[in-house]
C-alpha cells in the first residue's frame, strides 16, 4: 500500500495511485485557529511550530503537509514592510514598500536570510520534515512572483503599472524571484526541500488577462521552477479565479502541479491538461467547505473526481485555502470523498 508521499509523486507523475490523491491548501489559518494558538505566537518559536503542524496534520490527515501557511508577507517585512497581525485570518502588510525604481534598488534582499520570522519559519519546516517526510509530502510556501512584487508595491499600483509602466512591473517580479531563491536557497541545496508550493492569487483570471499572464507570470515561474528543479524540487502553483481560458499555458511554467481554484472548469482543465502536467482541485472552500453539509462536501468531491480525477495526474484539493471555521467533519468527508472513491 502507498503511503501518502508516494500517492503525491505518482499524481506528479501523471500516474495513477492506490487510491485518490487528496490535500488540502496550505491550512494555516484553520490550523492556528483550532490548535488555540496565534500567528504572532508562533512566529518566535519553531518548535511550537513545528508541533502544531505535526499534530494537525494527524488530525487532518491532507496528503501534503503545508509549512509557513498564513506566513507569505514576512519576505516582504523583511525587506522593511510593517506586519498587522489579526485576531483571525493571516497577518498582513500595513503599506506597500517599493514605489518606484530607486526604492526597489534601495532594497537590501539579504536581510532575507537574516530575519528572525523567516529563520523561525524554516527551522520549523526542517523538524516537520525530518518527523513526517518519510510519510508525507512537506512543503515550505510563498507568494509566486507576481503576487510577492504585488506585496511589494500595492496591487492597486500592480494592476495600473501593467499599463503604464510594464518595465518597472517586469523588474519587480525579477526581484521577486530572487528573494523566492534566496529564502528557499538553502534548504534546496542542503537537499532539505523537494516540493514547494508557490501561491499566486493576484495572477488570478478575474485580475489579470490571459495576455498579462503570459507577459508577466509566465516567464518568472518558469525561471523560478526551472532553478527549483535544476535543485531536486518540485513546484505546485495556485491561481486563483476563473483560468479557463489560459489553462493551455500551465503546462509551459514548468510545474509538477497546478492547483485551480472553484471557479475553473474542471472538464476542460483535464482535456487540456491530462497526460502533460498534474492538476488538482477544486471543491469551493466557502459555498461548499465552510457552509456545506456533509452529504454536500461528499457530493461535490466526489462530482470533481469522477470529472477529472479517475485516470491518474490528479489531486482531490479544495479550490483554495478553507476559512478557519470550516468544520472539522467536511474536512474528514473531503479526505473520506478520496479514500472511498470506488
Amino acid at each position: 500500500m502507498m503511503n501518502p508521499r508516494e500517492i503525491i509523486l505518482r499524481a506528479f507523475d501523471g500516474k495513477k495511485a492506490d487510491r485518490i490523491p487528496a490535500a488540502l491548501i496550505g491550512g494555516g489559518m484553520w490550523s492556528v485557529h483550532h490548535a488555540g494558538t496565534s500567528f504572532r505566537e508562533l512566529s518566535t518559536d519553531a518548535p511550537k511550530m513545528a508541533k502544531m503542524i505535526i499534530e494537525m496534520s494527524d488530525r487532518l490527515r491532507s496528503d501534503i503537509v503545508y509549512v509557513g501557511s498564513g506566513y507569505p508577507n514576512f519576505p516582504v517585512a523583511a525587506l522593511g514592510g510593517k506586519i498587522r497581525y489579526r485576531d483571525i485570518g493571516t497577518p498582513d502588510l500595513e503599506v506597500p514598500i517599493v514605489s518606484s525604481e530607486k526604492d526597489l534598488a534601495r532594497l537590501d534582499i539579504l536581510r532575507i536570510e537574516k530575519d528572525s520570522v523567516l529563520q523561525t519559519i524554516r527551522q520549523a519546516y526542517g523538524i516537520v520534515k525530518a518527523k513526517l517526510g518519510n510519510e508525507y509530502i512537506v512543503t515550505l510556501t510563498a507568494w509566486g512572483p507576481f503576487t510577492l512584487g504585488a506585496r511589494l508595491i500595492g496591487e492597486e499600483i500592480m494592476m495600473k503599472a501593467l499599463h503604464k509602466n510594464p518595465s518597472f512591473v517586469e523588474k519587480v517580479v525579477s526581484f521577486a524571484v530572487e528573494i523566492l531563491m534566496l529564502f528557499y536557497g538553502s534548504l534546496l541545496s542542503s537537499r532539505m526541500l523537494d516540493v514547494i508550493l508557490l501561491g499566486e492569487p493576484t495572477a488570478s483570471g478575474d485580475l489579470i488577462s490571459r495576455k498579462q499572464f503570459e507577459q508577466f507570470v509566465l516567464p518568472r515561474i518558469k525561471e523560478f521552477t526551472a532553478w527549483a528543479r535544476r535543485k531536486g524540487a518540485h513546484t505546485i502553483i495556485h491561481v486563483c479565479g476563473n483560468t479557463s481560458d489560459r489553462l493551455d499555458l500551465y503546462p509551459l511554467t514548468g510545474a509538477s502541479c497546478i492547483s485551480l481554484d472553484h471557479k475553473t472548469d474542471m472538464a476542460k482543465a483535464k482535456d487540456v491538461l491530462f497526460g502533460k502536467m498534474c492538476f488538482a482541485g477544486n471543491v469551493d472552500p466557502v459555498k461548499i467547505m465552510l457552509r456545506g453539509t456533509v452529504q454536500e462536501v461528499e457530493d461535490a468531491c466526489r462530482k470533481v473526481i469522477k470529472t477529472s480525477g479517475t485516470d491518474g495526474g490528479f489531486i482531490l484539493m479544495p479550490g483554495c485555502d478553507i476559512p478557519p471555521d470550516v468544520p472539522y467533519e467536511n474536512i474528514q468527508k473531503f479526505m473520506q470523498a478520496a479514500w472511498e472513491w470506488k
